[in-house]
């Protein structure tokens, strides 16, 4: 028997999954979980460290399953965009000895959300969580919106509406415009009296995920709160302009342009989603909005389907999506019988 990994890098850990025949992708093994963070060194993602932690998942999975052999394995990691030499250079081998992997993909992890969320269409996704980008292609070519980080963009995210927040409970406590009292009690009720919010939040290195954490809290007093309803509003302005950017026009692919969402900060749900729908349609109206098929994982799982079946047709970038395989072997046949 033989099968095919889905590998998903990210913030907290790995996540690795086997799907167990070759065009079911979603007849897989429930996922294993490394929970820690793949090192990031001079060289980028310290591909030894993802191997350390890879390999060992990767042989429990395949004898929990019966598997011998792995026909393809995609590896999608956050940071591959600008981080990705070492594993370019160093993982091909690496698991070509531990694993026998003839067949590898390596994608950015917009990548493979867009590839769980839409497949191989044409058209645009955004993923969202503490952080925020937008992915699109017209099938032969990537297109990337935002990603910068919570100092430089990720408009609209988790952590963009967590700090909008936080701006507008202290701007209440000042005793300035565009303040919020309830954002400031719900605040002061996380976190303590607003005066220590700044020792609090700036010595920390999860900066982003302490501001993320209070974008709930946002979207809590939407209803009742005009300033906390406008956050969520600019927020959604923020991600339609970024799933804009990225989504091809209709004249420029034969076919139905889609647009999809994936990511836990789509969970906040109605008061943002109403608006984003809303914005979305104006600024994407030929774009029909779908509802996302999968995960990053899933998406993982679905290239390395495609690579192994030899039709992933998506466009190879280096920095995107970067495929190193065999032509698949030619499926063994029964003996005819002879004819009588």
């Amino acid at each position: 028997m033989s099968g095919v990994l889905g590998v998903d890098s990210g913030g907290s850990g790995l996540r690795a999954v086997l799907a167990l025949k070759v065009g079911q992708e979603g007849r897989g093994t429930a996922p294993l979980e490394s929970g820690e963070p793949v090192r990031t060194g001079a060289r980028g993602i310290d591909a030894g460290h993802l191997v350390e932690q890879l390999v060992p998942m990767a042989r429990q999975l395949m004898a929990d399953a019966g598997i011998a052999t792995l026909r393809a394995v995609t590896v999608g990691a956050a940071g591959y965009t600008s981080l990705g030499d070492s594993l370019r250079a160093d993982l091909p081998s690496a698991l070509a000895r531990e694993l026998g992997v003839r067949n590898l993909a390596l994608a950015a992890d917009g990548v493979t959300a867009y590839v769980g969320a839409l497949g191989q269409r044409p058209g645009a996704v955004v993923a969202a969580g503490t952080g925020l980008i937008a992915i699109g292609t017209d099938l032969t070519s990537w297109r990337k919106a935002d990603g910068w980080g919570h100092l430089l963009g990720d408009n609209g995210s988790g952590a963009w509406i967590g700090r909008a927040g936080l701006d507008a409970a202290l701007r209440a406590h000042d005793g300035r415009s565009g303040g919020s009292a309830p954002l400031l009690a719900r605040g002061e009720a996380m976190f303590g009296p607003a005066g220590t919010w700044p020792g609090q939040l700036y010595p920390r290195t999860d900066r982003p995920a302490m501001l993320a954490s209070f974008a709930p809290e946002v979207a809590a007093c939407a209803d009742g709160d005009p300033v906390a309803a406008d956050i969520l509003a600019e927020a959604a302005r923020h991600i339609a302009d970024a799933a804009r950017a990225v989504c091809p026009a209709g004249g420029e692919v034969s076919g139905e342009v889609q647009v999809a969402l994936t990511g836990g900060l789509f969970k906040m749900g109605a008061p943002l989603l109403v608006p984003l729908r809303a914005a979305l349609t104006d600024r994407l109206p030929y774009a029909r909005q779908v509802a996302a098929g999968g995960d990053p994982l899933a998406g993982a799982v679905r290239i390395a389907v495609d690579l192994a079946e030899d039709r992933l047709t998506l466009p190879r970038e280096e920095d995107m999506l970067y495929v190193i395989g065999e032509p698949p072997a030619p499926e063994a046949h029964a003996p005819k019988s002879p004819a009588p």
